[in-house]
């Protein structure tokens, strides 16, 4: 079973069928630890590093979070899977993705 933990439907298009994931209003989201520098031109800057993924269930066997990429690479968990957006994505002419041919998994 896939839950799908990101804000919109995730379309996934195979070779004879269209499934959608539909949001289920858990949105798991990265903390952003922020240091500040130098400014630049007057203008202030922070530097930014990753945090902790807040708001992730605990897993639960037999069951995959599809959650965003940067929720995806800020976690090791293997029961969460990413839409690849890279090779196989389908855009519209302005670039938006429609749809993706498969999901992203860390090793396990």
């Amino acid at each position: 079973m896939i839950e799908n933990l990101t804000p919109h439907p995730i379309v996934v298009r195979g070779i004879e069928e269209e499934t959608v994931f539909p949001p289920s209003g858990v949105i798991p989201r990265v903390g952003t630890i922020e240091t500040p520098s130098q400014a630049i031109e007057g203008i202030p800057v922070v530097t930014q590093a990753m945090g902790t993924v807040e708001g992730l269930p605990d897993p639960v066997e037999g069951i995959f979070l599809l959650v965003s990429a940067m929720v995806f690479n800020a976690s090791d968990r293997t029961d969460l899977i990413a839409p690849d957006t890279g090779k196989g994505t389908m855009r519209d002419d302005q670039g938006r993705i429609l749809a993706v041919t498969r999901f992203i998994r860390k090793g396990v």
